[in-house]
């Protein structure tokens, strides 16, 4: 009889974890996850303070818009539009607790112990997770486990600067109170690009401060340069090549005081300007688990850390911050130790051609490499490039363009990186990452016939080269 209270003991109730917890239960391990649900409910980072709650507040920004393009379409609306901020906030909350009752549901189904509390390692095997019994009182339960995976993502990393006391991070964006007229977000990724876009629409005056030259480093430069002005015309006033110094309180608001001299009055300031892996407080020591060079837990091809029996995975790891990529790499963890499922070959994560996208205003899809990440690893190639107005806005009265580029291996003919900005670039990205996937060649785009009339069309019809 094994001495394991478990096979697999979760630490971690994020995307990854579940979905390693529930996968490796329905094959028969013994499982048990922990996670502290006093804060936020099962579901982590993207179900909770994420990508979920993110997205529908993008869809409540995008009916600002509907509004002002609705005349162009022959709709007279004749009372101004109100928003009010504390129904999109009830209702968002709805859908968050709806969301964390089916992750719930699903784990209860696939026979995996679930226990609200903070788990931590007190020996290799040995896990303490400091609870509460049934009348309240806090106990600290002792287990045994075979395996254990660490998921337990990621925290918004916040400067040390005079006034730090001021600043709110992105987790407590979704439930301001009131409801900022004046918002300053110091950031340039994709979580300040997006808020900035969301409360714009909203309604707020806002001001995005980034050091840096162009918004989202990492991206294609085409799409950082466009993006930019497409952001600017919706009216966000973007602060490039500037860092804040300090912030103050004044009879007025919030004053943010810049190393240049200038300054600027807001009613609240998100910093969005990193995040940081989630260890504190794990006992990682007592199980040889180290951590990289940025705090983050190391990690093999296999997704085990310095000790064998321990894996990680997700945002906790360092490596790529997306949801999907964290399900992909729970996947991973549950065939190596469960064995492929039958007739399929054990999974293996593979870290190119990931698409993502940008809920920014337009939004940005985008799967491969960026030309400069082509050039340097190909030598030369082909960009194909295309920026035009949108059917919907020659009725619509607004200035708002489109962007799309492709990148291609001039010697193979194989299309490299495939870039949008534009209405619904996420879901029509995702659909030519499959293409990227699959080796897919300018030719084979080119044979493609397009759905008409569509913006998606566009990536199958460009033919001239722009360099």
């Amino acid at each position: 009889m094994s001495t394991d209270d478990f096979d697999l003991f979760v630490i971690g109730g994020g995307s990854g974890g579940v979905r390693a917890a529930r996968m490796a239960a329905q094959r028969g391990l013994r499982v048990a996850l922990a996670e502290r649900l006093g804060h936020q409910g099962l579901g982590g980072t993207c179900v909770n303070v994420g990508c979920i709650p993110k997205k529908l507040y993008s869809y409540a920004a995008g009916y600002h818009e509907a509004f002002e393009e609705a005349p162009g379409f022959g709709w007279q609306i004749d009372t101004p539009p109100r928003f009010d901020w504390a129904t999109l906030k009830a209702n968002r909350a709805k859908e968050i607790a709806r969301l964390n009752g089916v992750y719930a549901g699903l784990l209860k189904g696939a026979g995996v112990v679930q226990i609200n509390g903070f788990a931590r390692f007190t020996g290799p095997h040995q896990i303490a997770v400091d609870t509460t019994d049934e009348t309240g009182h806090p106990v600290t339960q002792q287990h045994r486990a075979r395996h254990v995976l660490i998921a337990t993502g990621g925290t918004p990393s916040l400067p040390d600067i005079e006034g730090r006391e001021h600043i709110l991070d992105s987790n407590a964006m979704f439930d301001l109170d009131p409801f900022p007229q004046r918002l300053a977000i110091v950031g340039g990724g994709y979580i300040a690009s997006e808020f900035a876009s969301i409360f714009n629409g909203l309604g707020a005056r806002v001001t995005l401060i980034n050091r840096g030259e162009l918004l989202l480093r990492g991206f294609d430069d085409d799409i950082r340069r466009f993006v930019g002005a497409e952001m600017a015309k919706t009216g966000i006033d973007l602060r490039m090549q500037t860092e804040v110094a300090r912030i103050v309180r004044t009879a007025t608001g919030l004053q943010l005081n810049f190393k240049d001299g200038g300054t600027l009055e807001a009613d609240a300031v998100l910093y969005a300007t990193g995040r940081k892996p989630l260890t504190q407080g794990l006992g990682l020591e007592h199980a040889g688990v180290a951590l990289g060079a940025h705090g983050e837990v190391a990690v093999n091809g296999e997704h085990q850390t310095s000790a064998p029996h321990v894996y990680a995975v997700g945002d906790v790891t360092g490596r790529v911050q997306l949801t999907p990529v964290a399900l992909g790499e729970a996947m991973v963890v549950v065939d190596r130790l469960c064995g492929p499922a039958p007739g399929k070959a054990a999974r293996q994560m593979a870290y190119e051609n990931i698409p993502t996208a940008v809920f920014t205003h337009p939004n940005i899809g985008t799967v491969g490499l960026t030309e400069a990440q082509a050039r340097e690893r190909h030598g030369e190639v082909t960009i194909f490039r295309s920026e035009f107005k949108s059917l919907r806005h020659t009725l619509s009265g607004r200035s708002e363009r489109t962007l799309m580029k492709l990148v291609v291996d001039t010697k193979t003919d194989r299309v490299l990186g495939v870039h949008m900005v534009g209405a619904e670039a996420g879901e029509i990205v995702q659909g030519f990452a499959v293409a990227l996937k699959a080796g897919a060649t300018k030719a084979v785009f080119d044979s493609t016939i397009g759905i008409h009339p569509t913006a998606a069309e566009e990536f199958v019809t460009m033919r001239e080269p722009l360099r």
